[in-house]
């Protein structure tokens, strides 16, 4: 009897973990982004349709396979089309401004000058920077875009010293001149 009634609890303790798991599972991967997609189409938002659990990555995959599986036919600097096709598709069908879902997180993608102006000032702190992941995380290290606070400030204070009119000139002049001495040196043994 006592044994059967363990078994019992045991039982519904092991399904209502299931069941829990699985509510957590469909509030995260269907009902947030369908939340989400409601509030931003309320706003004028649209983008395209959230697949589940895969969002749009299957979608940027093909798209990416088409423009990369051909060669180009005219070469020219306007390779924006070629390197982010879902990108330039999509803001020709849906506007400027467009939500993008990897995987069941919303990507809101602004490339209206006006709104990206204001997402970078960012005075109130409204718009938080992305953590990057991975590879980006060490190949981006500790940059202006990645850091927030005082070691945002700090960055900055160094960009802008180096990026400061007199501080380029410096750097163009020995610059031209490491150059000029091997090509003065290459004329010279030439002639």
């Amino acid at each position: 009897m006592i044994i059967t009634l363990i078994i019992i609890l045991c039982c519904l303790c092991s399904s209502s973990v299931f069941l829990y798991l699985v509510i957590r599972f469909l509030h995260r991967v269907w009902w947030i982004p369908s939340r989400i997609r409601r509030k931003m189409s309320s706003q004028g938002i649209q983008g395209p349709p959230y697949k589940f659990i895969y969002g749009s990555t299957k979608e940027i995959a093909s798209l990416r396979n088409q423009s990369m599986g051909k060669p180009m036919d005219n070469i020219s600097h306007d390779i924006f089309p070629r390197l982010q096709p879902h990108v330039y598709s999509w803001t020709r069908i849906y506007g400027k401004n467009f939500l993008n879902w990897h995987g069941s997180k919303a990507q809101l993608f602004v490339t209206e000058a006006e709104l990206i102006r204001e997402i970078l000032s960012n005075k109130e702190g409204a718009y938080p920077k992305m953590e990057p992941e991975g590879s980006a995380k060490k190949l981006l290290g500790e940059a202006i875009i990645t850091n927030e606070g005082e070691n945002w400030a700090k960055v900055r204070k160094l960009a802008n010293h180096t990026f400061h009119a007199d501080s380029l000139k410096v750097s163009l002049l020995t610059a031209s001149s490491l150059i000029s001495l091997p090509i003065y040196m290459l004329s010279y043994n030439i002639a």
